[in-house]
């Protein structure tokens, strides 16, 4: 039997290529200034995506409390007092949404793994409803989307949410993420988590942690 009965993945970064590619693609394409973008981004997230302000954009976006439209107009705004260049806000993150690159290498292994009694779940911080749910039948047993929940990671009650949805504990379970402070969140209740940052090492860190081949 498997050591861990259970695996949570992330979408963006996880089941997706490198998000900062795909931002830079977006940029590029679409004559958005890059230092900008990261610069406001960075202002609304603080460190560690953790600071609280007192009316935080991506965090009240993720929990689905803002609505994308009033977003891009915000970001649009923001971009234009920044660069003193006009940009328009509607399909904002459309376009951006459009540049990410579907992980077949990682989309196959969460489906191998459920082949192999595993159960799946995705735990993902959405901008808007931008996923390829088509892709997902028979994928995985649980999906929970941030903005459809009211919660976000690092949350720990989007991750016991998860946990009963799965109905399963903490320790036996696996959690995939891209970013550090989503991974530690996940640890502190029990969780496992492991890092992505290539296809090779996760699989063989995962390979390890069940004690099975999803190769």
């Amino acid at each position: 039997m498997p050591a861990f009965a259970g695996l949570i993945v992330d979408w963006g970064g996880v089941l997706t290529g490198d998000i900062g590619s795909a931002v830079h693609r977006w940029a590029d394409r679409h004559g958005i200034d890059k230092a900008a973008y990261a610069e406001i981004i960075r202002g609304w997230l603080g460190p560690e995506g953790e600071l609280e302000a007192m009316v935080n954009p991506i965090h009240a976006l993720e929990r689905g409390e803002m609505e994308v439209p009033d977003f891009e107009r915000l970001l649009a705004e923001e971009l234009t007092r920044r660069t003193g260049e006009s940009h328009d806000s509607s399909g904002l993150l459309d376009r951006m949404f459009a540049e990410f690159e579907h992980s077949h290498d990682m989309n196959g292994l969460v489906r191998r793994a459920r082949d192999l009694g595993i159960r799946t779940a995705l735990l993902s911080n959405s901008w808007g409803d931008y996923y390829p749910r088509d892709l997902w039948d028979g994928m995985f047993d649980v999906v929970v989307i941030s903005g459809e929940v009211g919660l976000r990671k690092p949350d720990p009650q989007i991750f016991e949410l998860t946990l009963n949805q799965m109905q399963l504990t903490a320790g036996e379970c696996v959690f995939v993420d891209d970013l550090p402070h989503n991974i530690t969140a996940a640890a502190d209740l029990g969780i496992v988590g492991v890092r992505h940052v290539a296809y090779d090492a996760t699989r063989s860190e995962l390979e390890t942690l069940f004690g099975l081949n999803l190769a």
